[in-house]
């Protein structure tokens, strides 16, 4: 797999701080990422994600959840020059990035 552009990382990063303020916002990309993510389940589709997160429906908070599991979506288990190895750093970093935005 490719690994994620610094676009397609930015992207994803901004999208996620949104729907972190308003799920709404989410979009396909950023919610197909998220639900990628270990701790996290597709709901089915992006409307489905979207009513899990609704604070009106559930209470439930996508920051927090994002928070809770930093420590797993870290793909340790992947070493330099193993396949995907640059994919999942990506991904890590996209993770992180939003982990510290949402840290302040």
């Amino acid at each position: 797999m490719e690994p994620y552009t610094k676009q397609q990382q930015t992207r994803i990063v901004n999208n996620i701080m949104a729907a972190c303020r308003d799920i709404s916002k989410l979009n396909g990309p950023a919610y197909r990422f998220i639900s990628g993510c270990p701790g996290f389940i597709a709901h089915y589709n992006l409307s489905g994600f979207i009513a899990h997160y609704d604070d009106n429906q559930w209470g439930h908070k996508l920051g927090d959840d994002i928070l809770e599991c930093q420590r797993i979506n870290q793909w340790a288990n992947f070493q330099p020059g193993q396949r995907d190895y640059e994919y999942n750093m990506s991904r890590k970093a996209i993770y992180n990035t939003i982990c510290n935005n949402l840290k302040g």
